[in-house]
């Protein structure tokens, strides 16, 4: 629960739906937090932001979350569960990279890789994955060189590339792990599922403890080919959303609902316009 970076996902007005969902497939998860706008679940230690926000984005694969775990049967138990009103993107089996591992989209279009892995080798048990997919197939390399050099905490972990046999690009990425602001992604180029690319369906929340740091990640994101949106959203210059939000928003949030409306109006959060607004 101290990582700064979390996933959101987009719901259509029915997080706390959703979070009933999530609290009869997971076993290590609660309820952190909840308001009219969001529910944040803890699961197995992290979270993950349920979000209303009605037709606006729908979650796609080209962010993902990978479950690591040492037990093949959990594997199967979560399959067995997200399955149900779902479908297979990569079925459930063994795999060279992994003894059981099944990619599956949940009912509610929300994408998880579940796989075993060694102990040794699982740092975080949920990892966004980004998959660069069209016109971004091929730019996962640099976007790693962008976030890892930009941002503070951040290293580079592991590199698999392709050979050309797997019927991609030799040279793109097939798997990488890379640390930005201490928390681990993944991050893939694919050729498939190009009609589909990132959106707010799948953001990343970036908690920010001052207004410096809201203001030099917006900045890194912003004048490095990004764009603007509402609400403290932005996109990069790939097009994955983030959204840069002071760690003291959800405090604000239960004291006043004037604190929303004074959201609306900015791009860029700023802490101060938002405390006054409780006054």
């Amino acid at each position: 629960m101290d990582k700064i970076i979390y996933p959101c996902i987009m719901c259509k007005n029915n997080a706390k739906e959703m979070a009933e969902y999530y609290l009869s497939v997971f076993t290590d998860i609660e309820i952190a937090d909840e308001n009219n706008w969001a529910v944040v679940l803890n699961i197995v230690g992290q979270r993950v932001m349920l979000l209303n926000g009605g037709e606006m984005a729908h979650p796609n694969p080209t962010i993902s979350l990978m479950y690591l775990t040492t037990s093949a049967f959990e594997v199967q138990d979560l399959y067995n569960k997200l399955i149900k009103g779902g479908k297979d993107l990569m079925p459930l089996d063994s795999y060279p990279f992994s003894e059981k591992y099944a990619w599956v989209e949940d009912r509610y279009n929300v994408s998880w890789q579940i796989i075993t892995a060694n102990e040794k080798d699982i740092i975080q048990k949920i990892v966004p994955t980004l998959m660069f997919v069209g016109e971004n197939n091929g730019k996962a390399a640099e976007a790693i060189d962008f976030y890892t050099s930009k941002f503070p905490n951040s290293e580079k972990l592991g590199v698999l590339k392709y050979t050309g046999d797997e019927g991609e690009i030799p040279g793109n990425i097939q798997h990488a792990e890379f640390k930005m602001l201490d928390y681990l992604l993944m991050i893939m180029d694919s050729s498939n599922l190009n009609s589909i690319n990132f959106s707010e369906g799948v953001s990343l929340v970036v908690e920010c403890k001052t207004q410096e740091e809201i203001d030099k990640y917006w900045d890194i994101f912003i004048s490095n080919g990004g764009e603007e949106g509402m609400c403290g959203w932005l996109k990069d210059k790939f097009g994955v959303c983030w959204q840069i939000a002071p760690s003291v928003l959800k405090e604000l949030l239960k004291k006043s609902p004037e604190v929303m409306k004074e959201m609306i109006n900015m791009k860029k959060l700023d802490i101060r316009r938002l405390s006054d607004s409780v006054m």
